[in-house]
């Protein structure tokens, strides 16, 4: 046994984020002693796995931590990445959470008495309960087609990339356009570099409409308190992708036909790659028309309840395509092309292997209500809609906290019987 860890605490947080943060929060109001661990180091993903002029898409007082509302001065503002490293980092200190930092969990399963094994890089220890605040992005996702790119073609995936001069001089092709491929695309172009840009089915969001931010509207409208049930794809919304926006210089849309208008070029979903050739399938029109009416159903939703309130607000104007694919561009030879560098906007895989415990469903997801799985004891926190639209951003993570902590509450009270029997 690791003399640096206890050898038992009675609740075992895996995940240092914000989200195993908010959970220790109100486990130390509820004083359950607990301990947090953490395989590299509080606000590791933000602090490595975000480009250099990353910051949120969502206004700065939705950073609603436990007991830690934003204080700063720019609450309609967006949080740059070394902002919100900072934020997180002073909100552990604030809270006095009990992390352990560099200790990766290898396996969780079961002890003989009912409870939980966790054994890590600096040794093993025992929990009566346990909740996993890992998030859902694991492992960066690559489709094994980028095997078939031509070797000379630099590939990074879209964490790993920082700024446009870490790519060698020439286009960039940019494979996603969900938050972070449309971002990143635009980073790039800002720069002045040719992008090329696969577009998907991620759907896009109005930054400010009829005088507010469209996040406010919404925020009034009840969305982010909206709980997976009352969605009308129920729990099928969790693979659905974010819309796409920037706070970047202080919030704006993000318009792929502009974007067009202005020399970038646009290709439908990528189908496949044969001797060193991008396919691409003719859906680009089709993929631009579905974000758009996304885009106006939010500004049509916010008309009504603008109507509905009788809320004094300025005009708006439905968005109206300021451009259109004249032809499908099927195939891309990226070396002909004058492409030297590929960003795999691609998302992540979920990685659960290290749980030997019933928990996943057919697809690999786990199986949980609220948060509460069906193995006694285990509990989960922080993937996107665990509950609400919310609960994965910084403003609904603490509901899901608080709601967790009393069920931990009563699990701990419901096995005190079994554990004095056993002793």
């Amino acid at each position: 046994m690791s003399s640096r860890l206890p050898s038992h605490r009675s609740v075992v947080v895996i995940g240092g984020g914000q989200a195993g943060l908010s959970v220790s929060y109100f486990l130390k109001q509820h004083g359950v002693d607990h301990v947090i661990l953490e395989k590299s180091r509080i606000a590791h993903s933000w602090r490595t796995q975000r480009w250099d002029s990353f910051c949120l898409v969502t206004p700065n007082w939705q950073c609603q931590l436990p007991g830690r509302p934003y204080a700063g001065a720019e609450p309609n503002g967006f949080m740059k990445r070394e902002e919100i490293v900072a934020y997180v980092e002073d909100y552990a200190r604030r809270i006095e959470a009990p992390v352990e930092e560099g200790v990766a969990v290898k396996r969780l399963g079961r002890d003989a008495r009912g409870g939980f094994v966790v054994e890590t890089s600096e040794g093993g220890m025992t929990a009566d309960a346990v909740v996993l605040a890992v998030s859902g992005y694991h492992t960066p996702s690559i489709p094994r087609s980028a095997e078939r790119v031509d070797p000379a073609i630099r590939q990074i995936h879209s964490s790993a990339y920082k700024n446009a001069d870490q790519l060698p001089e020439g286009d960039v092709l940019v494979v996603g356009s969900g938050q972070s491929g449309c971002q990143i695309a635009e980073d790039l172009h800002l720069a002045g570099r040719k992008v090329h840009l696969v577009v998907g089915s991620a759907p896009r969001c109005p930054r400010v409409y009829r005088g507010r931010d469209c996040v406010d509207w919404l925020a009034d409208l009840g969305q982010y308190d909206l709980p997976v049930d009352d969605h009308p794809l129920k729990e099928g919304v969790r693979k659905k992708a974010n819309h796409y926006l920037t706070g970047r210089d202080g919030g704006r849309d993000i318009d792929l036909r502009r974007f067009a208008k202005e020399g970038m070029s646009l290709y439908g979903r990528l189908k496949d790659i044969e001797s060193g050739r991008l396919l691409f399938a003719d859906d680009l029109a089709k993929n631009l028309d579905g974000a758009d009416a996304v885009y106006n159903g939010i500004c049509g939703l916010i008309d009504k309840h603008i109507a509905e309130k009788s809320i004094d607000a300025p005009p708006g104007r439905h968005y109206k395509a300021v451009w259109r694919p004249s032809k499908a561009l099927t195939e891309l030879d990226p070396v002909a092309g004058g492409v030297t560098s590929i960003v795999w906007a691609t998302g992540f895989r979920s990685n659960w292997s290290w749980i030997d415990l019933p928990i996943l469903d057919a697809s690999g997801y786990p199986e949980h209500r609220r948060g509460v799985t069906k193995e006694e004891g285990l509990f989960i926190i922080g993937l996107p809609w665990l509950y609400t639209w919310g609960s994965g951003r910084f403003v609904g993570v603490g509901g899901d906290a608080e709601f967790l902590s009393h069920r931990i509450d009563e699990h701990l009270l419901a096995i005190k019987p079994r554990l004095r029997a056993a002793c």
